[in-house]
């Protein structure tokens, strides 16, 4: 019999999911999620994968889940979050997969949003002995190395408590998204040695971390956020086999101790991803990509029935056009190419076919 039922995970069942994709050699697509429609599409792909998968919202992607009419923006990305965990915890068995709930890049700005949230998962926990989300990333790259994980430490140690992971970033991940980071500038010619995290800075987190609770690193290696022309992105995913055998051999570990996560993953060659999952990344982010992918047949449907809506009757013919313009049409049109976007990255992944509910 598995161990880890279908649904949401946390705690050691997460831990398993993890371990399972090292040691297996695959990763997991964590896709960002803005809405229940964006979120079914990612549940299904998964159960047509037959894998396993992380769901992600961004602070924006929160908000916009609660609904754009809470004028209070700190409200909505509160209550967006808690909706959307909520969401997932009730359907997510019904797909017959492990699914990791999990937000994205939250800087100093949005620590608050961060608190907000485990205060929601502290008295599910209480209640329920599971917390809502998986983990909560906290990317305080762009500060110092002692403020990033000194404040790491304070929200590990209360996340450890109700059985939830942490993910940190160390280096700066190129490119912006959602508000955090910046555009990247491809006309200059040297590359910023800040998108290349350093091995004794991921030892060090190791050092500082691991006594408190699981956590995992988003090493910086070149990669960036959005989709940039070819030649611009320079990754170089051997800094995380580095890393890996430096942290190892400090501290007495066997292979590949670190659990490294992909940011940037939109765009990236199929060759660096291969390599990277290889170094022990467990979870790679896509966004940019199946953002496309939602929005391209939606903008193909509306062309191909133009006068759908332009109509609810057509003059000319009288013909209602009722059954074109419900968005239970166009909108499973979106759901379907995003889905087919995912089962294309669980491929590149390695991942279909994989799930730890399996015995």
């Amino acid at each position: 019999m598995p161990s880890v039922k279908p649904g949401v995970v946390t705690g050691a069942a997460y831990r398993e999911l993890v371990a399972a994709c090292k040691q297996d050699g695959y990763a997991l697509p964590a896709v960002n999620i803005t809405s229940s429609s964006t979120m079914n599409a990612a549940l299904e792909a998964a159960a047509n994968a037959g894998s396993d998968i992380i769901v992600q919202l961004s602070n924006g992607g929160a908000q916009f889940f609660a609904g754009k009419g809470i004028k209070d923006a700190a409200t909505a990305r509160v209550l967006g979050a808690v909706s959307a965990a909520r969401h997932a915890q009730l359907l997510a068995e019904h797909y017959g997969v492990a699914v990791v709930m999990h937000t994205d890049h939250a800087n100093r700005k949005f620590v608050p949003w961060v608190d907000e949230m485990l205060k929601w998962s502290e008295k599910a926990y209480a209640e329920t002995g599971k917390a809502l989300y998986s983990s909560h990333m906290l990317d305080l790259s762009e500060e110092s190395l002692e403020d990033n994980l000194a404040t790491c430490e304070t929200f590990l140690k209360r996340m450890s408590a109700i059985e939830m992971s942490l993910e940190i970033e160390l280096g700066v991940t190129g490119g912006e998204e959602d508000g955090i980071g910046q555009e990247l500038d491809t006309s200059v010619e040297e590359i910023d040695p800040r998108l290349y995290t350093r091995p004794e800075e991921v030892e060090e987190a190791y050092r500082r971390l691991s006594p408190l609770g699981h956590f995992s690193v988003a090493a910086a290696f070149g990669n960036v956020h959005g989709v940039y022309k070819p030649g611009n992105v320079k990754l170089r995913p051997e800094i995380l086999l580095e890393s890996q055998k430096y942290v190892a051999e400090k501290h007495g570990l066997g292979d590949r101790p670190l659990d490294f996560v992909f940011h940037g993953g939109s765009g990236s060659e199929k060759e660096k991803i291969e390599e990277a999952v290889s170094y022990g990344c467990f979870k790679m982010n896509i966004d940019t990509d199946t953002q496309f992918a939602y929005a391209r047949p939606v903008g193909e449907y509306v062309e191909a029935n133009d006068r759908a809506f332009k109509y609810q009757v057509d003059p000319e013919t009288d013909q209602p056009y009722k059954k074109q313009y419900d968005p239970r049409v166009w909108i499973r049109e979106a759901e379907l190419s995003m889905a087919a976007r995912l089962e294309e990255a669980f491929k590149d992944l390695g991942a279909t076919g994989r799930t730890v509910t399996k015995g």
